[in-house]
């Protein structure tokens, strides 16, 4: 299928260079509008907690089921990115922008310290969010005993000398 004349760019199109730039315009002009963005993520949050039902322990309704609210955990990756409308290799691409380098780490350091406080106190599960903040305690352990079966260790730890007799 051939192109009319009219549709055809011209041998060597270089209309591009003409541009004054290159790339969309940021979301984000400076760091205050990205911190007012954040606020709002925040309270939004902070104003739409998740229920989890709880039976009631004792008394006459015990057993009935009751919705509790429960606080939220702040989440940079899935939540803050979703609700500012950017993925989040964009953020990565502010936290890197000297203009906007102190606003993002105190953002990151903010969000850090929700979720541990709430996993301290109880709010949040502890083992989630301490894998999430890289918190997990990891231990290496040495074994001499890899690659060698159950007897084969039981052998090993039974070699004994044996006694001599009259001493």
């Amino acid at each position: 299928m051939e192109l009319s004349e009219r549709n055809k760019f011209p041998e060597k199109n270089s209309f591009w260079k003409l541009r004054s730039k290159h790339g969309r315009d940021k979301i984000f002009s400076t760091p205050e509008v990205l911190l007012e963005a954040v606020g709002e993520y925040f309270e939004t949050i902070d104003a739409s907690p998740w229920h989890k039902n709880e039976a009631i322990k004792g008394g006459d309704k015990a057993g009935e089921l009751v919705k509790l609210p429960t606080q939220t955990p702040y989440t940079i990756k899935g939540g803050l990115c979703h609700f500012l409308d950017i993925d989040y290799k964009t953020w990565l691409n502010y936290r890197e922008d000297p203009k906007f380098k102190e606003t993002i780490e105190r953002i990151e350091d903010f969000v850090y310290n929700q979720k541990f406080v709430g996993a301290t106190v109880g709010a949040f599960n502890a083992n989630i969010i301490a894998r999430d903040l890289g918190l997990v305690d990891k231990r290496e352990v040495e074994s001499e005993s890899i690659g060698k079966g159950f007897f084969d260790m039981l052998k090993q730890k039974q070699t004994v000398k044996p006694e001599t007799p009259g001493l």
